[in-house]
């Protein structure tokens, strides 16, 4: 990429993610290309589409989420971390606008060439904590990762009917996770 590219590019992501933040996912493109002192055709060949977009502003932080599954299955016992994980999905998940739709791609049934990166961590993140717990005893052994990333992405959607603030993730993971319990 040329350097003008190149700043063009980070310009972008910078706008992006602040647009995001702001307005969560719905922002307006064409205002995130003026904001970033670019015209829409640059946005868009950059980023064909808003997916494209959400996606790159927040990559970084979901590469954080799947590093992060990672450490705390080293360092506490399978249901303890996988509950822990759980627990910073969601608190990610509403303090960052416009995440749970990007997540909501790695919930959804289809074909995995629609799987997004940012998906596809989440997915890998979760499946070793998912058969840890299983294997500990800790969760139902039937329980499928990505039936369990479906509940808590339903969990993160109650708390921000309930308050948005996510004053109860606890309590609604622990709720969830009794019930999958073997």
């Amino acid at each position: 990429m040329r350097a003008d590219a190149r700043r063009n590019y980070e310009r972008l992501l910078k706008v992006a993610a602040e647009a995001f933040a702001e307005h969560g996912e719905n922002a307006s493109l064409d205002d995130i290309a003026k904001r970033a002192g670019v015209g829409s055709g640059t946005l868009y060949r950059h980023f064909p589409t808003r997916q494209k977009l959400l996606e790159a502003a927040y990559v970084d932080r979901i590469e954080a989420l799947g590093t992060r599954a990672d450490e705390l299955a080293r360092e506490l016992p399978p249901g303890a971390a996988l509950m822990e994980w759980l627990h910073e999905l969601c608190v990610a998940t509403l303090q960052v606008r416009g995440m749970r739709a990007l997540l909501g791609k790695a919930v959804t049934d289809g074909d995995a060439a629609a799987l997004t990166a940012c998906g596809s961590v989440v997915q890998g993140a979760v499946g070793p904590l998912v058969r840890a717990a299983q294997a500990e005893g800790s969760v139902r052994a039937d329980l499928e990762p990505i039936e369990l990333l479906r509940l808590v992405h339903g969990v993160a959607t109650a708390l921000e009917l309930a308050d948005g603030q996510g004053r109860e993730i606890r309590r609604y993971l622990t709720l969830l996770v009794e019930g999958l319990r073997s």
